[in-house]
């Protein structure tokens, strides 16, 4: 794997030469496929255009990432921002490559979870499109576009993540692959309207399995933390190693968002039905109440709380996106009507 990583350190080297004037798009772009933003962003926009869409964005990027903190544990991926210190092999000639506050993450790096996410979560999207357009257009071409704006979207994703440091090019191309089966599979299968009972189950299910593994991997003597201590070594600046990178964030937001959906449809089973013109408030309504929860702080010790909270913290978001806007919206709507 010598050989591998130091072509990708090679490749990143030269995309930060070539294209270093374009960093904030990159940027820009990494940060659109974090994770998160299937949450905060995608899953809001969808919901208010196709409720079933919005409901898939949910699923597929919860169970995609928790799949990916599975594979991560397992395949003891480097990362090339430490990577090129432990390696040993550029004691004498150092990279020309440097550091961005999204680079420092502090899980393994194999399979990319960015580029796994983004492929689940856009292929529940596209195909949607591409079928509404299909139905309404009997064009090919037309039907066709989302799917090349899909892998523009994937290619651009990809090549963010090899620029700021933050994968090798094989864990991007492993990831954006597992992302697209995940997203064929994952689509077909959306839970909408199933029983607060059956989130609820899968939620706990994914949060012991995770545990058992974890477990059962320390027990075979692995240590699943050394990823953090390379993080701490290795990031240009301390503040750069954020605890909501760290494998149990993501786990605890999968379980917290599953278990928040479920109460969202228990709430409201089918959501509200709006105008157009309420539908559009909803959108904006919904994503600056987000805007605000993503934003709020949390204390990082204990951990323990960090990850409770957090764990809450995303059982509120489809509150807030199925439930409680279009509630009030539909609720003054309503009463201007009368």
């Amino acid at each position: 794997m010598e050989a591998v990583y130091s072509q990708g350190i090679s490749l990143a080297e030269a995309l930060q030469e070539r294209t270093m004037s374009h960093e904030k798009f990159w940027l820009t772009v990494t940060y659109l496929g974090d994770p998160n933003a299937a949450f905060f962003l995608i899953f809001p926009f969808t919901y208010f255009i196709s409720k079933r869409t919005g409901v898939a964005v949910l699923w597929v990027a919860a169970i995609s990432e928790w799949l990916n903190l599975v594979f991560k544990w397992m395949l003891f991926g480097e990362r090339p921002f430490w990577w090129i210190g432990e390696s040993g092999l550029y004691v004498n000639k150092q990279p020309k490559v440097q550091q961005f506050p999204s680079t420092c993450e502090t899980g393994p790096g194999s399979p990319s979870g960015h580029a796994m996410v983004t492929a689940a979560v856009w292929w529940a999207v596209v195909s949607s499109l591409g079928s509404f357009l299909y139905s309404r257009t009997p064009s090919v071409v037309l039907s066709s576009a989302p799917y090349l704006l899909y892998v523009l979207m994937l290619v651009a994703v990809g090549i963010s993540r090899v620029f700021i440091l933050a994968h090798f090019p094989h864990q991007v191309v492993a990831g954006s692959i597992t992302g697209i089966i995940l997203g064929i599979i994952l689509s077909r299968r959306v839970p909408a309207g199933r029983p607060l009972l059956f989130f609820f189950s899968v939620s706990i299910g994914l949060l012991l399995s995770a545990l058992s593994i974890h477990a059962g991997l320390q027990q075979l003597g692995f240590d699943l933390s050394w990823t953090i201590a390379l993080a701490k070594k290795w990031c240009s600046r301390a503040e750069w190693v954020r605890l909501d990178s760290t494998p149990f964030s993501s786990l605890t937001r999968d379980c917290g968002a599953l278990i928040g959906l479920g109460m969202a449809q228990y709430w409201k089973p089918g959501g509200w039905s709006l105008p157009r013109a309420p539908t559009a408030l909803c959108v904006a309504l919904s994503s600056i109440a987000l805007y605000h929860v993503n934003r709020l702080p949390l204390p990082v010790r204990p951990q323990g709380l960090f990850y409770s909270l957090y764990f809450v913290k995303f059982v509120i978001v489809p509150q807030v996106v199925m439930v409680l806007v279009p509630g009030l919206v539909h609720l003054f709507s309503h009463k201007k009507k009368d």
